[in-house]
């Protein structure tokens, strides 16, 4: 069976209940004003707000996708147990999936992931076995990779990195979403890369409706950064799943920059935001300057009070 396949809506209950699966998706844009006053009035910058989904990030789009399409191909059963790298999001997203499917989850994660993520994956009874800080995700990766090699026939390994049921997720989801909440008027995408799946399915569905559309990566801008989840790919463990051909241009941004951007829209436009997606926010903003027209659409991973133990929110004075 190929793996293209919609994810957009779950399976719901015989009587049309609704299910955790179900409300995965169809997340709100949500227009910048304040920090937009200075640009022109033919342009928008709308930001599509992935912590509307029921794990609280995007990442549930790929995880549920991944899921269903290897239950579907029998890949994934009952007597096995799910186990992936990750930096927290998609986890806490095979963590609450697995819960309410009935799937034992075990997770690769650096051992300097937030608190508030560990403790979420915990609540969800996701294992966690956490490598070496300095190796960043890469090093997940990799710990991952040599337990499913010494015992292959216990675990589903979905590989988040190499799965194209990650960017289909997108391609089939978010980038429809985009096009039909724009009604088609999107001239811009910005998104942030970590697996790439975001970018990659999302930018391919946009430049098939109009190929026109300018697709913006972002990564940060060197090796060591504490934008969680985002990876500088000159240096890192490039996913499978990445096709440089299909951004139109990749900008970097300063952990610092992302930072002020979090703070600056918290208290300015009342949105409070994960670090990379203040971090893809700021591109955003830099491209909306560099135009006079268009619809610019930046997409936010996730929420800021997965991160409001990092030191950024700490009382100034």
């Amino acid at each position: 069976m190929s793996l293209c396949v919609p994810a957009i809506r779950a399976m719901e209950g015989q009587r049309g209940e609704a299910t955790v699966e179900s409300l995965i998706g169809n997340t709100p844009l949500i227009r910048l004003r304040r920090v937009t006053q200075h640009l022109s009035p033919a342009l928008q910058v709308l930001v599509k707000a992935e912590w509307f989904n029921p794990g609280g990030s995007v990442k549930d789009r790929p995880a549920w996708n991944m899921i269903r399409v290897a239950e579907e191909q029998g890949l994934l059963t009952p007597d096995k147990i799910l186990i992936d790298a990750t930096s927290g999001n998609t986890g806490i997203a095979y963590a609450m999936i697995g819960a309410a499917r009935g799937y034992r989850v075990q997770l690769c994660l650096p051992a300097n992931a937030n608190a508030e993520r560990k403790r979420i994956l915990r609540a969800f009874g996701a294992e966690l076995i956490l490598t070496d800080p300095r190796e960043q995700t890469d090093g997940a990766i990799r710990k991952v990779q040599e337990i499913v090699s010494a015992d292959p026939d216990r675990y589903f390994y979905p590989d988040q990195y190499n799965n194209p049921a990650n960017w289909q997720a997108h391609y089939h989801g978010t980038g429809v979403e985009i096009w039909e909440q724009t009604e088609g008027q999107v001239t811009h995408f910005i998104a942030g890369m970590g697996t790439t799946g975001t970018l990659m399915g999302t930018g391919r569905r946009l430049k098939e409706y109009n190929p026109s559309v300018r697709l913006i990566a972002v990564q940060p801008d060197s090796p060591f950064h504490g934008l969680e989840g985002l990876k500088h790919l000159q240096t890192a463990l490039v996913p499978g799943i990445y096709d440089p051909t299909v951004p139109d241009e990749v900008m970097e941004v300063s952990t610092e920059s992302a930072h002020a951007m979090a703070r600056t829209l918290v208290r300015e436009e009342g949105l409070f935001v994960g670090i990379s997606a203040a971090g893809a926010i700021c591109c955003a903003l830099k491209i909306a300057e560099s135009i006079t027209s268009g619809v610019v659409v930046v997409l936010a991973p996730d929420g800021g009070s997965r991160y409001i133990s990092d030191s950024l929110w700490e009382e100034e004075g």
